[in-house]
């Protein structure tokens, strides 16, 4: 950890404001992109940030110097993002078969990386949460059901169909796939 950033957290400690300002500064703009990812709009990612700071300085005191800084902090992030979810029924499935579903794989070569943000932001809530923990954050099916308070078998099922969705979104732009046409 550079010198400069611990010296930064032992103020925080000593709740000097002006250090609080600092680390903000440097770490507001990254944060903002894992908010976004857990948060149903821009404004929610913007309220899920500063509490997520105000709760990263009340408990800065935790921080022992084992690991990383950015990632405690970023782990503070996500669980105050997702707490407005835990044990919210939208996230229960009925049927967790999973023996049906087959695995999924996404062609994503010749789609844009905006496309690919903006057909995972479409997601529903469910689907997006479990696949951002899952793919993008790398956490286990295990830890997601713990920190959404549900079934690992749910987290399974909602990964399989949030790729499922994908899936058919980009087969569609890339031209893999016609859009039924209504009747």
């Amino acid at each position: 950890m550079p010198v400069g950033l611990e010296l930064l957290i032992a103020d925080c400690k000593r709740n000097d404001t002006k250090a609080q300002a600092q680390i903000y500064k440097l770490f507001a703009a990254k944060f903002f992109g894992v908010c976004l990812k857990y948060s149903g709009n821009y404004a929610e990612a913007q309220d899920n940030l500063q509490d997520g700071f105000l709760i990263i300085f009340n408990k800065i005191d935790q921080f022992n110097f084992k690991g990383s800084f950015e990632g405690w902090a970023k782990r503070i992030m996500i669980n105050n993002a997702l707490q407005k979810y835990r044990g919210v029924r939208f996230l229960q499935i009925v049927n967790e078969d999973l023996a049906e579903e087959e695995p999924v794989e996404i062609e994503a070569e010749n789609v844009s990386l905006d496309y690919l943000i903006g057909i995972i932001q479409e997601l529903p809530e469910r689907y997006r949460l479990v696949f951002n923990l899952y793919v993008l954050d790398g956490y286990s099916h295990k830890e997601i059901a713990e920190m959404l308070e549900i079934t690992t078998g749910t987290t399974k099922s909602n990964l399989a169909r949030a790729r499922m969705i994908l899936k058919e979104k980009i087969d569609i732009h890339t031209g893999k796939k016609t859009v039924p046409s209504a009747k």
